[in-house]
């Protein structure tokens, strides 16, 4: 270690000065273990969580700590990888420092990244290649020198032998384009000759960084250069693995979005290419075209559809995982999904179990005997919880969303699914048992006894959610006081158990009182309200003592659930539409241009909207908007985003009509 690498170190203050866990005054020692080679790797990993933690800000720490973070990241005798390591940690506080809002941002941050901006110019010709990719990532950053550091990089691409920091240097000069002055139209310049002239694997990373330096607007070369590339030339010239063919493709494609039309006919090409990891990624362009456009779907189903037969066992999961998710539009391959579900037809058990919730999306009864088969035995292939997580991960479907849909088959289904339902041990099996029966309603009344003997258990709340929604048949069969039992008396603070007890009882018995000393404290509160709300909207008129609550917050919050459920309790208490309409179409008219932002909150709305009937006409031309629109307004990008978009339309549909009469509601 350089001797005067810790100077001034015990000079500075560190005790006021802040990090993502308080005071800064462990940071020292931090900074003395990077030359200590049995703790370097903590300490660096210590300064990423303290200094920098999870982004957002910069604290005063990191100002003070920069200096000696960059020294330690240019000595020899700190090992490669901390070193590497340590300028990632830079290269995250300054992206902190241009993207978090101001306040949040020390005023001494940007004197120490300037400084720190000349010192790792220099370190682009560092011995090691991840050191020198690093580097090229964290002078991205160096928004405030963009024409300085654009000068620096092509150059240094120029002599640079490692394929991976080449592609980083041409990232980086895409990031720092749209900052740049006079080397601006230099930089475009740079980076349209490598999309057109380089090897493949640099015109890939070229088009993508032309795309970041044009801020997303669209350009010829994006088209020609995947024409030329991804379709004419081997997969093994532009990227070393599968995952980065699979990842490289559909990134390559999404660039495209400009132009639907030309994207899908990339696609449908892509589809078809002899490279297996190609036709992936071209799968999960196709998902993310059709979780994005509406016309997509018949423009690509067609060609997903061929990879059911696909050799690649991952294939014709995906394809029967994207059929399933555009729902009724898959009915001509009903079929083909049939034949997979039997062991004749598919012997990759994952893609059968995809296939099972394809047919039941098309409410095809085929998918019946396969899950009464999972039922009643040990490999059930369903997930006991739903996942919401963007991209296209073939993760586990839920039990829940492929059986929930089958009630008019719940005579077959009930004996399997009471038999594991009695023997299941663990809290998330019986959880999600529970929550089908309880999407099932009245069909599901065979099952009272086994939800009657969970209520003694740690399942209680979904056990009498499940008895709520199967009615009358439940309420005879379980004594009432054994049901009040089970609610406890309201505390303090929040609890999910408490109230969800008092509210499955209330509208299991009628008896609403411990319902109202759980929720009703939370009217009035920032968060919570909604549940309150709803619960009075079901008391209907006799909460009419409640309306001027009501009236009062229908206005306090413009967007999400609390504008629905207060305005339906009104609507509920009062038959009132005067002041209920406007609040709730002004809740949803947000969500009805592109940017794909509507959530559940909007489909419930606009059920609501349905339910009032023709008083809410004035919605009539909001709904249509929804409606005719070909980018889907619910989030894109996952596999809720068609089955979310479908069930907006249903609703959408069934409000017009409601509203408008027969005949117009199309």
């Amino acid at each position: 270690m350089n001797g005067d690498a810790l100077a001034g170190l015990d000079d500075i203050d560190w005790a006021p000065l802040r990090h993502a866990y308080g005071s800064a005054e462990d940071v020292p020692l931090m900074l003395r273990d990077l030359y200590r080679p049995e703790k370097a790797a903590r300490a660096c990993d210590d300064l990423l969580t303290h200094v920098h933690h999870q982004g957002g800000c910069v604290e005063t720490s990191a100002a003070p700590a920069l200096p000696y973070v960059l020294r330690a990241a240019a000595d020899p005798a700190v090992a490669p990888a901390v070193r590497q390591e340590l300028v990632e940690l830079v290269g995250c506080l300054a992206h902190s420092g241009n993207t978090a809002a101001p306040r949040f941002v020390d005023p001494a941050w940007h004197a120490a990244w300037d400084l720190a901006v000349t010192e790792l110019l220099p370190r682009l010709e560092a011995p090691e290649a991840a050191i020198r990719r690093a580097v090229a990532d964290a002078l991205a950053e160096a928004r405030h020198r963009a024409d300085e550091v654009l000068a620096a990089l092509p150059a240094r691409w120029a002599v640079e032998p490692d394929p991976d920091t080449r592609r980083q240097l041409v990232e980086s000069v895409g990031s720092l384009t749209p900052h740049a002055g006079e080397r601006r139209h230099a930089s475009l310049g740079w980076l349209r000759g490598l999309a057109d002239g380089g090897e493949p694997a640099d015109r890939l990373a070229a088009v993508q960084a032309l795309h970041t330096a044009l801020g997303g607007a669209a350009d010829a070369a994006y088209a020609r250069t995947l024409s030329e590339v991804l379709l004419g030339s081997d997969p093994a010239t532009w990227q070393p693995d599968t995952v980065h063919v699979e990842f490289t493709v559909a990134r390559t494609v999404r660039l495209l979005g400009a132009d639907p039309a030309e994207q899908i006919a990339a696609v449908r090409r892509l589809l078809a290419h002899p490279d297996a990891a190609v036709r992936t990624g071209a799968l999960k362009a196709a998902a993310e075209a059709m979780s994005r456009r509406r016309s997509a779907v018949p423009a690509l189903l067609p060609a997903v559809a061929r990879l059911l037969s696909a050799a690649e066992p991952d294939h014709r999961l995906f394809a029967a995982r994207l059929l399933g998710m555009c729902g009724h539009a898959a009915r001509p391959w009903a079929d083909a999904l049939a034949v997979m579900v039997t062991d004749e037809g598919e012997t990759h058990l994952p893609a059968q179990d995809h296939a099972v919730w394809a047919l039941s999306r098309l409410g095809d009864a085929r998918c019946v005997p396969p899950l009464v088969e999972r039922l009643a035995g040990e490999r059930l292939g369903f997930a006991d919880h739903e996942t919401h997580a963007d991209g296209w991960w073939t993760y586990e479907l839920s039990l829940v969303e492929t059986a929930g849909p089958l009630a008019a088959h719940a005579e077959v289904l009930l004996p399997p699914l009471r038999s594991r339902l009695a023997a299941a041990q663990a809290l998330g099996e019986r959880r999600a048992l529970c929550q089908l029966l309880e999407r099932w309603g009245p069909a599901a009344a065979p099952a009272v006894p086994e939800l009657a003997h969970l209520l003694g258990t740690d399942c209680a709340v979904w056990a009498l959610d499940a008895l709520a929604a199967i009615g009358p048949a439940a309420a005879e069969a379980v004594p009432r006081e054994r049901l009040r039992a089970l609610v406890p008396p309201p505390a303090e603070g929040w609890s999910f158990e408490g109230p969800a007890l008092a509210r499955a009882y209330g509208r299991l018995t009628g008896d609403r009182e411990p319902a109202l000393a759980h929720l009703l404290p939370t009217l009035d509160k920032p968060y919570g309200g909604e549940g309150a709300a709803t619960l009075l909207g079901e008391l209907g008129p006799a909460a009419a003592s409640y309306v001027p609550r009501l009236c009062e917050l229908l206005t306090r919050h413009r967007t999400s659930w609390l504008p629905l459920r207060v305005g339906a309790a009104l609507w509920r208490i009062t038959g009132e539409t005067h002041e209920v309409v406007p609040v709730l179409v002004g809740a949803i008219e947000p969500f009805a241009g592109e940017g794909g932002k509507a959530t559940r909150a909007v489909t419930e709305t606009i059920r609501l909207l349905g339910e009032i009937g023709p008083p809410a006409v004035e919605a009539v031309p909001l709904l249509r908007r929804y409606l005719d629109a070909d980018e889907r307004p619910v989030p894109h990008g996952s596999w809720r985003s068609v089955p979310d978009d479908d069930e907006l339309c249903d609703a959408t549909r069934a409000a017009l009509l409601a509203i408008s009469g027969p005949g117009r509601a199309t």
